[in-house]
């Protein structure tokens, strides 16, 4: 018996030592820590890994006491939703915090280093996943690990979703806005995979990005059927000559260009910015949303490029069945990136008229409903530029539009507004690479982050 006593013992001096080394750990450590975690588990789609990232984020949660979590499995992936219910009778509606799990693929052969092997080297955190998303993701746990510790008691409901395959096929989200909505229901969003801020490589302020508002993704199929031949016999119609002209047309054509209470709060800021053509345009296009050539001019540049208007791209190609003979399908993909509040129906029926009578266009994929911008709301827009003015004063802070989509489209297809307001920054162009090779994060950056958040919920929510 005094055998088992002193292993007894020494067993809970053991545990009680990990304690006080868990308490002793900074809170920069704790959170790389996670970080490290959460990078190396490869969330990619196909290799079923993010059930393993929701066990390690739910066992962090619990062991906080924040116990209200329910796990939702769809398709190979899975979702989860967490309450912090308010202390005592919620003053208010409830926040919805989101993030996502996923990542996109990345191959080690063509990464300087393991992409998902977590380092630290030259100022940055390295790893997929790294900016998209789990900088986010990290800073909602952390935010409320640290929010939960401080004995913080929030006076309306947070809710957190973090899905698991916004990357691809976004049913989470999906499936959160429509079948689980009761369970994440809320007055509005915040979303830490949009906004955000950049400096220029000496250190220049480009400003931080509010975004409210995000382009519709649409992909269409123009298709040309031909009853075909021999090739010695040409006909004088033929499915790809015919599909090329309607592309050319495709190419040369713009959608009517037009301004939004987010894309003018943008462009007003940067003209402020601007000097010469590119400013000018900027002026003249705000003082007359009609003036189409201004449009077309501050579209043109690389900058700025899908950020006036529609815009419908030719991304896939083939047709034709063998050498010697004459085509008889010829088929193109064209993704569309549809401007806040314009029916996707309208701009299929605009490229039937582009493609003319000769092509049938139709759709093949969609990613979320079409919705106008979310409204600036002082309080949401308050306690953004309050968090980042406490680190950058003088910082800009400009309501933007994505041009990509994110899981937020789904919210604002059913009326609930969604902020894109990340504490991230990089140095711009040199870490924008999000998707790309050697995705990395400043460590300044990511840890600044999880502060701002922790910032505007103490403000939003208590």
């Amino acid at each position: 018996m005094r055998r088992f006593f002193w292993k007894g013992m020494a067993a809970l001096a053991f545990v009680m030592a990990g304690a006080q080394a868990s308490q002793a750990e900074t809170p920069e450590a704790e959170a790389k820590g996670l970080f490290k975690q959460v990078v190396e588990i490869p969330t990619v789609e196909g290799r079923g890994e993010v059930p393993r990232l929701v066990k390690l984020l739910s066992s962090k949660f619990k062991a906080e006491g924040l116990t209200d979590i329910v796990v939702k499995p769809h398709g190979e992936t899975e979702s989860m939703i967490l309450r912090w219910a308010a202390e005592g009778k919620a003053k208010a509606k409830p926040i919805l915090l989101m993030a996502h799990m996923d990542v996109v693929e990345a191959k080690r052969a063509d990464w300087e280093d393991d992409p998902f092997i977590f380092r630290e080297k030259d100022g940055y955190y390295w790893g997929r996943g790294s900016v998209d998303n789990k900088a986010g993701m990290t800073a909602i746990v952390m935010s409320l690990i640290r929010l939960k510790r401080s004995g913080f008691k929030p006076t309306r409901d947070l809710i957190v979703l973090f899905t698991g395959d916004e990357e691809t096929a976004g049913d989470g989200s999906r499936l959160a806005a429509s079948e689980w909505i009761d369970l994440v229901r809320a007055e509005y969003a915040l979303n830490s995979d949009a906004g955000g801020g950049g400096f220029t490589d000496d250190g220049i302020p480009l400003g931080y990005g509010m975004q409210t508002a995000e382009k519709t993704y649409r992909t269409y199929s123009f298709t040309v059927t031909n009853k075909g031949g021999h090739s010695s016999r040409p006909r004088p119609d033929n499915a790809i000559y015919e599909l090329a002209a309607a592309l050319t047309r495709l190419e040369k054509h713009r959608f009517e260009p037009m301004l939004n209470e987010t894309t003018r709060g943008y462009f007003a800021a940067r003209a402020k910015q601007e000097r010469g053509d590119l400013g000018d345009a900027m002026r003249r296009w705000l003082a007359d949303e009609s003036d189409g050539e201004a449009a077309d001019i501050i579209e043109a540049d690389p900058k700025e490029v899908g950020l006036t208007r529609t815009r419908c791209v030719a991304t896939k190609l083939t047709g034709g069945h063998a050498d010697n003979a004459l085509p008889q399908l010829a088929e193109a993909t064209v993704n569309c990136r549809i401007f806040p509040g314009v029916e996707p129906d309208d701009v299929m029926a605009e490229l039937q008229d582009i493609a003319g009578d000769g092509v049938t266009v139709a759709l093949s994929d969609s990613f979320g409903a079409s919705a106008p911008a979310s409204p600036l709301r002082a309080d949401v827009v308050g306690a953004y530029s309050n968090a980042i003015h406490k680190r950058f004063p003088d910082m800009p802070i400009v309501p933007s539009m994505s041009t990509g989509a994110t899981d937020g489209v789904f919210f604002r297809g059913i009326g609930i507004p969604v902020y894109g307001v990340s504490g991230v920054w990089l140095k711009i162009p040199e870490d924008a690479r999000a998707h790309g090779l050697d995705e990395r994060i400043p460590v300044e950056s990511f840890h600044m982050n999880i502060d701002v958040w922790e910032d505007m919920l103490r403000e939003l929510a208590g």
